[in-house]
């Protein structure tokens, strides 16, 4: 069992924050971001998800155009932005990441599989994108407010990869949260049958 502490840092006491401390994140953390998030579950280890780190002042500028005005700040203002996209021929890499079955059969030529089952296990990658940030001592905000198009456009041209979702990731400034908005009860929200 994790000790009380590391369960606040990842569940009970983080937050989604729209402020950052002006503190830049190093690639070190970013490898280590990674290096951890690389063990979500995921259907036979198809590992669909791409992580695009953006960080430098011309790439959020290129960002800017496809976010919606209420994440401009606090897009713009974070350490980096991340995209969470999937990895449209992921499946290629499947006699290396599932090589006790035929698994890129399942995938070849079958676009709708493709799509649910990328998009699926990209969010399932997407989540724990989010706990192994916050794991080592960052904060997240993840937004859906952005034109995916335009998103894709920009920095996918190529049209490989396709854009999910996208998370701030920095030291949130603790200063400008509001209070924690309330969760639904366990007997609102679950059911053991």
């Amino acid at each position: 069992m994790l000790s009380t502490s590391s369960l606040d840092k990842l569940f009970t006491k983080a937050r989604s924050h729209k402020s950052w401390i002006n503190k830049d994140i190093t690639e070190q953390q970013i490898n280590q971001i990674y290096d951890l998030l690389k063990f979500a579950p995921t259907s036979s280890n198809t590992c669909p998800a791409r992580f695009t780190f953006i960080r430098s002042k011309e790439a959020k500028e290129r960002l800017k155009p496809s976010l919606d005005e209420g994440n401009i700040d606090q897009a713009m203002n974070s350490p980096a932005v991340v995209v969470i996209s999937y990895d449209t021929e992921f499946y290629q890499k499947l006699p290396y990441l599932s090589p006790h079955n035929n698994a890129k059969s399942w995938y070849e030529g079958k676009d709708k599989k493709i799509k649910s089952s990328a998009e699926f296990n990209s969010a399932l990658q997407g989540a724990y994108f989010i706990m192994a940030t916050r794991s080592i001592g960052l904060d997240c905000c993840p937004m859906l407010g952005f034109n995916k198009e335009k998103l894709n456009q920009e920095f996918f041209p190529d049209n490989k990869y396709k854009a999910i979702f996208i998370c701030g990731i920095g030291y949130g400034d603790e200063s400008k949260l509001h209070s924690r908005a309330p969760r639904l009860d366990f007997t609102e929200a679950c059911n053991i049958l």
